[in-house]
């Protein structure tokens, strides 16, 4: 048990809400089918942490403030908190079914933890907002709306800030979690964005990227494999063009070269290479990008973009 190696997998928003869906209770359940029962089986060799997106969440939970004056509208960081503990339910639940499907719910045991994360009050994010959450939305509804909207390959959405993530604050605690053989759930939405003040914490309105905040985490508690899942199969460069090309095995020098070139858009595949190039830099260690459906596969060494020596 001791002797496990340490494996931390980001889920991307589409493991509970995929595109051209509502994202009922109903679909978020039997989207997480296939992701969980695939983290049950690796569980017995691997220790488990999860980190998960919460965009569509917060966002919905946004819309729904800003259709209702009957109850007090909360700031950002408490519907940060408040996504935490809907998706860790969620999470835990369907871990639960999936770890009993192969026999071993007695040998597993696992955890949500609401997580924050530090960022820096002068962090330039703040001033450009480049994080974005809630639904798509098409060109002519996009006219009607009065926030701060980005385009994508999937349509407008609408942006937040999004500052650089510093420190896990948690990260003791989660290591001692995942000695004690605790699937750890935790980092929700890329965790609580907080500063410090004097000896306190403050709150602050915004969203951190899942994946880079997934990235700090992994450096912190020594994981030795990150894996960034979402609903592509890895990092592509000539991204929606005739030379579209997914990545496989890929150098530091060359990931470096395609980042300089711009193959990476900062709105979508760019912070899941930045995450992934940090924690190799840092550790020498596995990180990958790869499709939900494939996660054994990755893991495996036979699919997804990893970055090698």
């Amino acid at each position: 048990m001791g002797d496990k190696p340490i494996l931390l997998i980001a889920l991307g928003g589409n493991a509970l809400i995929k595109k051209g869906q509502k994202g009922t209770a109903a679909e978020q359940f039997v989207n997480l089918q296939l992701p969980m029962r695939q983290i049950a089986k690796l569980s017995q060799k691997y220790k488990i942490v999860i980190t998960h997106g919460n965009g569509p969440q917060v966002g919905n939970l946004l819309l729904q403030q800003e259709s209702c004056d009957a109850v007090p509208k909360m700031p950002l960081e408490i519907i940060g908190a408040m996504t935490q503990g809907q998706i860790g339910y969620m999470l835990e639940s369907s871990l639960d079914t999936a770890l009993m499907d192969i026999g071993i719910e007695d040998q597993q045991q696992f955890i949500t933890i609401i997580t924050y994360v530090v960022v820096d009050e002068s962090d330039p994010g703040f001033e450009n907002p480049t994080k974005p959450i809630g639904p798509f939305y098409s060109e002519e509804e996009a006219k009607g709306l009065s926030y701060n909207l980005v385009q994508t390959d999937k349509g407008y959405r609408r942006v937040v800030a999004s500052p650089k993530p510093l420190t896990i604050v948690e990260h003791r605690e989660i290591k001692k979690l995942i000695d004690l053989n605790f699937i750890v759930i935790c980092c929700g939405g890329g965790g609580i964005p907080v500063i410090r003040k004097e000896r306190k914490f403050r709150g602050v309105e915004a969203v951190i990227d899942k994946d880079l905040a997934s990235s700090i985490l992994a450096q912190e508690i020594k994981a030795d494999i990150f894996l960034i899942v979402s609903d592509i199969e890895g990092a592509a460069i000539h991204w929606g063009t005739k030379q579209q090309k997914v990545l496989s095995k890929v150098s530091l020098k060359e990931m470096q070269q395609y980042i300089k070139a711009g193959h990476f858009p900062a709105g979508s595949m760019g912070p899941k290479v930045d995450a992934i190039l940090q924690f190799f830099q840092a550790t020498g260690k596995r990180g990958i990008i790869g499709k939900l459906d494939d996660i054994e596969l990755a893991i495996a060494g036979q699919a997804g973009t990893e970055i090698i020596k």
